[in-house]
């Protein structure tokens, strides 16, 4: 690194360098003001030798060439430390008039992060920061710590046309317009001076003035005297304006007035100025380096002197430290050693002055001088950066200075702050951007505001300099440096300083200071009166839902009062007020598909169409016979969606209030073309339009008609107010008059009457993977319709369908159609997702519910059989004959039934033709949609137990649970589906239940009998007939409900076949139906209805328990027998029922009988039949607790031998059919009287069940006979 070459090094050549004190008398002001400038500004341009090449030789005896110099003039009367107040004046002018040289460009486009990264230092940070630079350090110049500011020489200039100029020069040079600090002792009085005679050749000849220089020339010497002769330029030449180039640059020349120099002028005063800097000022700096060179090594240099200096300066410790330290005359050997270092380093001798500079530090540090301190700090530190060496010594020396300067406190904080600019810069020649960006920030915490805002922006970019690049701190930077413009009213400077940061915080989740940006540039610009750009910059952050509710006040009172003071109407693209999801809007049309709600619109299309599927006809179906051509439609013709004149094409949007205030809506519209159908608009069978890439404004060849015409189309407008932060889904509609292609491209609102804004349906015109047939979506392509002409259409509702029912809810509903065109439609069927919960009535039922149910209301031939929908068919066919004429109304009977709680959706789809084809469609389709919601009310199961007594009786135990715990309900009637079976309460009871009403939450348990029919009821008969029994018995309603009846059969059906798939594999015995009332229900008032019906079907119940085969034996339980004359013979039989559904091979065994267990009370226990367990409570009576106390007789002398065996047959096969019984003979021989358990048998089966045998067995259930001594006589259990 050359550091001449850097800014720091041209920067120190230019500022540290020989001061030249200029004293004038009045009369050479008046003569140098006719060109518009003072003496020294007509010297300044030649103070500047960029190439001047002189040989300098100091205190080496190795001479080096000076390439650069410079020489400063100021008069004696500005070499003076300006005050605090007065720098800060003249720094708001330097920055006020650099605003207006070049103001900042506030109506460009703010840079974007590409830009930004490539730009140079140059171009990041604006000319006029450096320059304010200069004229910061320019505030602390002629300190009296700090020699480089002090005069090296004296310039005394007189004017030819003075009385006694020789007396002037004398008079010049005295205590009154001399410096300060020269009178204060600061500075050498003994300094070089130079006499010059001014000649203006436009007041006299040259003969006096040449007669003066002579006197002068013998007065003060011919080397130190000079005479300038100036305004030389006659009125007949003419002014070149190459010559005042050097003027211009400066900025001293004055355009109003004419310029009296000419070219030998110039050269005078360039040779003059050639002659002061190469034979006065730089031979006497060198002597003056070499003569305190010689003084200090004597004094101070070596070990002796060091030691002989820090003795005397030991005793110093004791003094009282002040607040600048001790004062130095300029004939004080520190003051010497200063002169000595400045002169080096103005001399570019960087090694002599950081020599100086070093013994300085020590000698100011043991006295306590830290302002002084603190410069030689600094100037070590800027010797090392002019040599390059050690950076480390070079950033310590400028670290100690920089927090010394800030120790002394107000008096150096000025100084703290030049000290601060040139480490900044040294960091940067070096390229560490980022430590430079820490000692910005430094200085601005010492700063005033204005001064402050201008560090900051430098330290952001910096930031933006380093490397890795450092974003959010430039951008937070550069927010803090446009804060403090603002507070320093500097508008313009803040504006531009925010505008910077935009792009940091535009894409990024840092939602509050990218609020805090925008609405500062708004409210900025808007002080301004740039009112657009304003409101461009506060439409931003309209939608600000994360701001407080006063924050979000604010920023919409702000953004109506600018447009308030535009005084006119914007149309504003994309406004985000309210928030409008433009992904999520939705296209209603309907072609060949009509839909009764937009909630129809939400089901998927594959869905209606597996609905549809069967219902609708095919392409081949259509022709009437081979020679048809394939019908033609336009719907195959165009590649977009059809729509029909005369019927509204919605567009559902969703609109969201963002902010916590309500925003008032109104005319809320879409935006539509209508274009003729002709072959200027189609293109291959799509309209033509192009779409602007930065807006998304959409170009047509047609007009586009924003507001309507009654003409062409019809729009709906609407007016809403969104509360804080409120949601709502708006229906817009357009509705075609006249055939065309509609485009529908977007959406307009008006905010608070004051703002129209509006936004383009986005369209992707990218080639897509074709969809699926008959697949709907809201693309770019249902933004397009082609209108055809009126088409037939009918519109239907379902009246009485509750929007929340109980579980078992059934009602009679009402289908209501619609025709309404002027033409008839005719074959209309119907075709609904679940029949569970719909089946269509009958027309000539009759209506009155629910006494269209009661049993034998209706003749046995007028039974369901007679209504065309059946099970296995979904599709219903109205009555033919039954078209809807045009303008009529056509009304048919449904019956609703829930069977489990929950959401339940319901799809209708309605298909009908037309008398006549429309552009090719022949048959349109009415799709209804319903969600309900089913709550729970009755759980209803039973357990069936086999009865022990009897074979063809069962047990049977109701559970019912009432699930709606804020709901009531009356038990009605019990039903059992089918006539083989019959109900019957217990013996000892006289109804089933003795509670008819289950509160909310309540559980209960109902006991009863079924019987088993099967043989006894007349196998001719055709219908079905359920056993029913009245639950309720308050007399409220005494009438029982046919359940053989539709539609309750209809629904048993739906349930028995919903419910066998669940409980699939099981064994069904029968099925049962509950018929209930609701108690004050809440939902009658909402369905109109006086009495709420509920049935609950609990379809498969089965035996628990139960095996293939089951039997019973049956014969005499006691029996009377005289032994004397024979033995006891007694008949008894087994009763055999197959109770499965598959054939059945039974074999009944029989053995002898075994040693008496009937001493062992086990024995008797375990041959209880297993059929006596496991019955779910239910359990088999024994009676051997009764027969304990029976003596048993025996023969006393033939105990080996049995007390009965069985005759006949030891083993008996048969087949059962399914559901079949059979009796099975048997005989038992009793030797002696007793009581006898008679089980001692078996049965052995196998079930033919799909190929295989499952086979099974049984031991004997008991049976107890007694045989008692006596005539014989037989005792049969009744």
């Amino acid at each position: 690194m050359d550091p001449i070459r850097t800014y720091l090094g041209r920067l120190l050549l230019e500022e540290i360098t020989p001061v030249v004190m200029v004293i004038t008398t009045p009369l050479v002001e008046v003569a140098c003001q006719k060109n518009g400038f003072s003496f020294v500004d007509m010297l300044l341009p030649f103070s500047l030798f960029p190439r001047i090449d002189v040989p300098v030789r100091i205190a080496s005896d190795q001479p080096y060439r000076l390439q650069m110099f410079k020489l400063r003039l100021f008069y004696a009367s500005n070499i003076r430390k300006q005050n605090y107040e007065a720098a800060e004046e003249h720094l708001k002018r330097v920055i006020y008039d650099l605003n207006e040289k070049n103001p900042p460009d506030l109506l460009s486009e703010p840079p974007q992060l590409e830009t930004a990264l490539t730009k140079s230092e140059s171009d990041l940070c604006p000319a006029w920061i450096k320059t304010f630079n200069k004229e910061l350090i320019h505030t602390v110049s002629f300190s009296e710590h700090e020699n480089f500011d002090h005069p090296v020489a004296c310039i005394l200039v007189a004017s030819s046309k003075d009385e006694e100029p020789i007396n002037k020069f004398m008079d010049l040079f005295n205590m009154d317009q001399t410096p300060p600090l020269l009178n204060e002792g600061a500075m050498d009085p003994k300094m070089l001076k130079h006499y010059v005679l001014l000649h203006d050749n436009q007041d006299s000849s040259t003969e006096n003035a040449a007669s003066i220089f002579a006197e002068m020339k013998g007065t003060f010497g011919q080397y130190d005297c000079k005479m300038l002769s100036i305004n030389s330029l006659r009125g007949d030449e003419n002014n070149n304006d190459v010559l005042w180039l050097p003027y211009r640059n400066y900025g001293i020349l004055d355009h109003d007035k004419k310029c009296c120099l000419n070219t030998d002028d110039l050269n005078q005063i360039r040779e003059f100025m050639q002659d002061l800097a190469t034979n006065h000022i730089i031979p006497y700096m060198e002597q003056k380096i070499r003569v305190l060179n010689q003084q200090v090594s004597a004094t101070r240099k070596g070990f002796r002197n060091q030691i002989k200096n820090l003795w005397w300066r030991k005793g110093k410790d004791d003094v009282p430290e002040a607040s600048d330290g001790p004062m130095y005359t300029f004939s004080s050997i520190e003051s010497q050693i200063r002169i000595l270092g400045d002169y080096a380093f103005m001399l570019r001798d960087y090694e002599l002055a950081l020599s100086n500079y070093r013994l300085l530090s020590t000698d100011y540090k043991f006295d306590k001088a830290w302002k002084r301190y603190a410069g030689v700090q600094e100037m070590s530190a800027l010797s090392y950066f002019m040599l390059d060496q050690s950076r480390k010594e070079a950033e310590s020396c400028m670290e100690n200075a920089f927090t010394t300067y800030l120790k002394v406190g107000s008096s150096a904080q000025r100084n703290a702050t030049r000290c601060g600019l040139w480490w900044a810069e040294m960091l940067k020649a070096r390229g560490q951007y980022r430590d430079a960006s820490s000692v910005y920030t430094r200085i601005s915490n010492e700063e005033p505001t204005l001064h402050a805002a201008i560090m900051l922006e430098q330290a952001s970019c910096c930031y933006l300099l380093s490397r890795p690049p450092m974003l959010r701190k430039y951008g937070f930077h550069l927010i803090l440096a446009g804060n403090r413009y603002y507070m320093s009213d500097q508008k313009q400077h803040a504006i531009r300083a925010y505008r910077n940061a935009l792009f940091v915080y535009r894409d990024n989740s840092w939602s509050y200071i990218n609020d805090h940006v925008h609405f500062n540039i708004g409210r900025w610009y808007g002080s301004l009166g740039a009112l657009d750009v304003a409101i461009k910059h506060v439409l931003e952050i309209l939608a600000c839902s994360h701001q407080s509710q006063p924050t979000q006040n604010l920023f919409l009172n702000e953004f109506f009062h600018f447009v308030q003071s535009a005084g006119k109407r914007f149309d504003v693209h994309k406004l985000r007020l309210p928030a409008i999801n433009m992904s999520s809007f939705k296209v209603i049309h309907e072609d060949h598909r009509t839909y009764a709600s937009a909630a129809e619109f939400d089901v998927r299309e594959n869905v209606w169409r597996d609905l549809e599927e069967e219902m609708i006809p095919t392409a081949a179906a259509m022709r009437t016979n081979w020679l048809d051509s394939q019908p033609k439609s336009s719907l195959k013709k165009y590649d977009y969606c059809i729509c029909v004149a005369g019927e509204a094409v919605k567009v559902e949007v969703e609109l969201k209030n963002p902010l916590q205030i309500p925003i008032p809506i109104s005319e809320i519209s879409l935006m539509c073309d209508l274009s003729d159908n002709d072959a200027s608009t189609l293109d291959n069978g799509a309209p033509s339009f192009s779409a602007d890439q930065n807006t998304g404004h959409m170009e047509s060849s047609v007009y586009r008609l924003m507001d309507g015409d009654d003409s062409l189309f019809n729009l709906s407008k609407h007016d809403l107010v969104l509360v804080g932060g409120e949601t709502k889904r708006v229906k817009l509609k357009v509705t075609p008059k006249v055939e065309g292609i509609l485009k529908i491209v977007g959406v307009r609102w008006t905010l608070s009457d004051s703002v129209v804004g509006y936004r383009y349906f986005e369209i992707d015109t990218t080639k897509k993977k074709k969809a699926k047939k008959g697949a709907r979506n809201s693309s770019g392509k249902n933004l397009i319709l082609r209108v055809m002409k009126g088409i037939p259409k009918l519109e239907g509702r379902i009246d009485g369908l509750p929007a929340k029912a109980f579980m078992g809810d059934l009602r009679l509903l009402s289908l209501k159609l619609k025709n309404t065109s002027e033409s008839a439609v005719k074959n209309i069927k119907m075709k609904i997702n679940n029949p569970r919960c719909l089946i269509p009535g009958n027309l000539g039922d009759d209506l009155s519910f629910p006494q269209c149910l009661a049993k034998n209301n209706v003749h046995e031939e007028e039974r369901y059989t007679d209504n065309k929908y059946t099970f296995k068919s979904c599709i219903f066919s109205f009555a033919e004959g039954n078209a809807v004429q045009g303008e009529e109304t056509f009304s048919w009977p449904i019956w609703f039934h829930c069977g489990t709680p929950g959401k339940v959706s319901l799809l209708i789809s309605i298909y009908y033709e037309m008398e006549n084809s429309y552009g090719g469609m022949t048959y349109r389709t009415l799709r209804m949609h319903q969600i309900l919601e089913v709550l729970p009310s009755l759980d209803v199961s039973f357990v069936i137990s086999p009865c022990p007594s009897k074979l063809k009786e069962y047990l049977v135990r109701m559970d019912i649970v009432n699930h709606a715990l804020s709901e009531c309900f009356s038990l009605h009637q019990l039903s059992c589906v089918g006539d083989k079976w019959a109900i019957s309460s217990l013996p000892s009871c006289t109804n089933i239940s003795s509670v008819q009403t289950v509160l909310g939450g309540q559980a209960l348990s109902c006991f009863f009998k079924i019987q088993d029919l099967n043989g006894v009821t007349n196998e001719g008969e055709s219908t079905t007939h359920g056993s029913d029994m009245l639950i309720a018995t308050d007399g409220s309603c005494n009438s029982l409900y046919d359940i053989s009846k539709s539609p309750l059969i209809d629904f048993h059906y739906q349930e028995r076949h919903h419910q066998g798939k669940l409980s699939e594999g099981s064994q069904s015995l029968l099925d049962f139906v509950v018929i209930s009332n609701a108690v004050e229900s809440n939902f009658e008032s909402e369905a109109g209805s006086d009495h709420q019906l509920l049935s609950h079907h609990a379809c498969h119940c089965s035996v628990v328990g139960k095996s293939s085969i089951s039997w019973l034996m049956g014969g005499p339980h006691a029996v009377h027998h005289n032994f004397s004359n024979s033995i006891c013979e007694v008949d008894l039989h087994i009763d055999l029922r197959n109770c499965s559904s598959n054939q059945v091979n039974v074999q009944v065994s029989t053995f002898d009988y075994t040693p008496d267990t009937s001493q062992n009370p086990s024995s008797d226990s375990n041959s209880v039949s297993d059929l006596s367990t496991n019955q779910s409570g239910w359990s088999d009576i024994s009676l051997e607790n009764d027969i304990r106390g029976v003596q048993r007789y025996h023969n006393p002398t033939s105990e080996s031998a049995p007390p009965f065996v069985w005759s006949g047959s030891s083993a008996m096969q048969l087949s059962l059919e399914p559901a079949c019984t059979a009796r099975v003979a048997l005989k038992v021989c009793v030797f002696a009287p007793g009581t006898y358990n008679l089980s001692n048998y078996e049965l052995l089966w196998k079930e033919e069940a799909a190929g295989l045998s499952v086979p099974g067995t049984g031991r004997g259930h008991p049976f107890y006979l007694t045989v008692l001594e006596g005539p014989h006589r037989e005792v049969t259990p009744v």
